[in-house]
């Protein structure tokens, strides 16, 4: 593990409440925090879809996951909370962080069914080989970019390479998003991102998108599943509204 420098998996580990960050993670975390300080918030906010997602495609008969931009796998990640409703789900975490996949692996303990490996979500090529070396593309799968996309600038077109993942699901698959915004609190998600990138210039620059640019993430091959692109909190919420959005969250199938 490199603890020179702040790692964005093992901040966001730190706003969950885990244990997999360090101390330089966490001033950065407290740096954020007082420049934004809904920022806690907004990850809980954000984990919470990707439950809610991966329930809802579990319940659609999907047993099989492709997470990119994965980060570290810790507290209700993808493998434990589709395991509630099938113990034998397969589960392929993908990131472009060697830190975070070997720390992943580490925690993983050799789970035949859940593979942490390096790949980077702008070689779709890359990853869907790794991919097809662990799931079945002959049966649905759920494809999940939770908080990654927002790292992905425009010049790299991330709605071009998410139609390549798109093309290699097979029918009945579905894709699960979300992505930073300022919509919502134009102010607070600015300083939250200038405090992010301050002095760390090897963290990723974070791009905040409006909701038309995050629906349009999702081309045209797949069909959005109701509500469609709204506040991460306001996806097929199972309980009272816990916290402010910053982010929009979207779930697709693919017919």
């Amino acid at each position: 593990m490199d603890f020179a420098t702040p790692n964005a998996a093992r901040l966001y580990d730190y706003f969950l409440g885990g244990a997999s960050n360090s101390s330089i993670d966490r001033e950065l975390a407290h740096r954020i925090s007082e420049a934004a300080p809904d920022t806690h918030g907004y990850v809980r906010s954000n984990r919470n879809f990707l439950r809610r997602a991966v329930r809802h495609m579990v319940g659609e008969g999907i047993t099989q996951f492709l997470d990119i931009g994965s980060g570290i796998p810790t507290l209700g990640n993808v493998h434990e909370v589709a395991r509630i409703v099938t113990p034998w789900v397969r589960v392929l975490y993908v990131d472009n962080n060697e830190s975070a996949v070997n720390h992943s692996n580490t925690i993983l303990n050799g789970d035949p069914n859940v593979l942490a490996v390096q790949a980077d979500l702008r070689l779709p090529d890359h990853v869907l080989s790794k991919a097809a070396e662990f799931l079945d593309f002959s049966q649905p799968v759920g494809l999940l970019t939770v908080a990654v996309l927002h790292f992905i600038p425009d010049s790299d077109d991330p709605r071009a390479l998410l139609a390549n993942y798109h093309s290699a699901l097979p029918s009945g698959s579905c894709h699960a998003l979300s992505h930073a915004t300022g919509d919502f609190d134009a102010e607070q998600m600015a300083a939250a991102i200038a405090a992010y990138e301050k002095d760390n210039d090897r963290l990723e620059r974070v791009f905040a998108r409006t909701r038309e640019e995050v629906a349009a993430l999702m081309g045209d091959d797949l069909e959005l599943v109701e509500p469609g692109v709204v506040p991460t909190e306001l996806w097929r919420p199972d309980g009272p509204r816990a916290s402010k959005s910053g982010a929009y969250a979207a779930l697709a199938r693919k017919p």
